[in-house]
């Protein structure tokens, strides 16, 4: 079994260059690729049951619409301060035009989006004193055509020119494909760029060139096609993805576990959670992912963005929502991190 012997610096030296890191994250800018979704929250009380139906009555108070799936990756890397670029499809209807629209008020550049004879991606979660009641989705899954593979193509060949890192955001909902990724694998490998997949087990074999890989537990045992119950399976099933993608590394999130990181040649580096509370895990992953793209093109090691990723995360799982970090949040938080020096033995 390999394990890790690579020296970490100790702790203050850590936290300076991780606070140099979040400081650096203005000077980068990322390809957000994948599904976009908007999430539209829907705020209420509940005082009675319907007579209709042994259901609740929602009596609904706020509503409010926030970038969802790819589009919210995007909207983390500008929390942070960093440029984002977000390429995917939308339907030509007013879901697509009010997702372009607050994808453009919070600084996300649209020029890589096309439109689609698809409906927008809309998710609609109704939430009563806090709790979610419901959610109901709208969506359409069948694979792009052609012609809208071509033209998302054409666009994010300009945008990767432009661009530090790039991120793959799958959720199976049509646009990640062959043809997309065998594109996007060539142009990051010709312009040594990373690429980093949120995956989705049903694609797995789509993700063949990737660097980082970062799925949770149930999509890890899924795409390993075994059970996960301690550390010696998590880096069995690890290196069984890596093997088959060819990756450089595997993440795999496990919620109030923390997470677990693995490298060719350095083995398993496990991270505990840095959450005091949760509220709400919704867009978690996507905190995740972007943190460490911008960690990994500010020059942190995989095992220090993972760590500041892992940071990140404890953030925004004490909010109710699709929820981001900013970056003085993210500086407050690596100040109260654990001092412990990291063990990177393994185990």
């Amino acid at each position: 079994m390999t394990t890790w012997m690579e020296s970490m610096p100790a702790d203050s030296a850590l936290k300076g260059r991780l606070r140099e890191a979040v400081q650096a994250f203005s000077s980068s800018s990322i390809l957000v690729v994948g599904d976009i979704m908007l999430d539209q929250f829907v705020w209420g009380e509940v005082s009675r049951i319907s007579p209709e139906a042994p259901v609740p009555v929602v009596n609904v108070q706020d509503e409010t619409f926030l970038l969802g799936g790819a589009a919210n990756v995007a909207n983390n890397l500008r929390s942070l301060g960093a440029g984002a670029f977000l390429s995917g499809v939308i339907g030509r209807d007013s879901f697509g035009r009010l997702l372009r629209d607050l994808a453009g008020q919070n600084g996300v550049d649209t020029a890589g989006l096309v439109e689609a004879s698809r409906p927008t991606t809309l998710k609609t979660r109704i939430l009563a004193r806090g709790q979610q009641v419901v959610r109901v989705d709208r969506e359409e899954k069948q694979p792009l055509s052609n012609s809208v593979v071509d033209a998302l193509t054409s666009q994010m060949k300009n945008l990767l020119g432009r661009c530090s890192c790039l991120i793959v955001s799958d959720y199976d909902k049509g646009v990640v494909s062959s043809p997309l990724m065998k594109f996007l694998v060539r142009e990051t490998a010709d312009r040594q760029i990373h690429l980093l997949v949120d995956p989705k087990p049903a694609n797995y074999h789509l993700y063949q060139g990737a660097t980082l890989i970062t799925p949770n537990q149930k999509e890890a045992m899924a795409m390993a096609s075994m059970k996960i119950s301690g550390e010696n399976e998590l880096e069995r099933a690890a290196m069984k993805i890596a093997g088959t993608l060819g990756a450089q590394g595997v993440l795999i999130t496990r919620g109030a576990r923390g997470m677990t990181l693995w490298q060719a040649d350095k083995g398993i580096f496990s991270i505990p959670t840095m959450a005091r509370e949760v509220f709400d895990v919704t867009g978690a992953g996507d905190t995740v992912i972007s943190v460490i793209a911008l960690g990994l093109a500010a020059g942190l090691r995989m095992c220090e963005a993972a760590y500041l990723a892992n940071i990140a995360a404890g953030i925004v799982v004490g909010k109710v929502g699709t929820a981001v970090a900013d970056r003085k949040e993210l500086l407050d938080a690596i100040e109260r991190a654990p001092c412990a020096r990291l063990n990177l033995s393994g185990k």
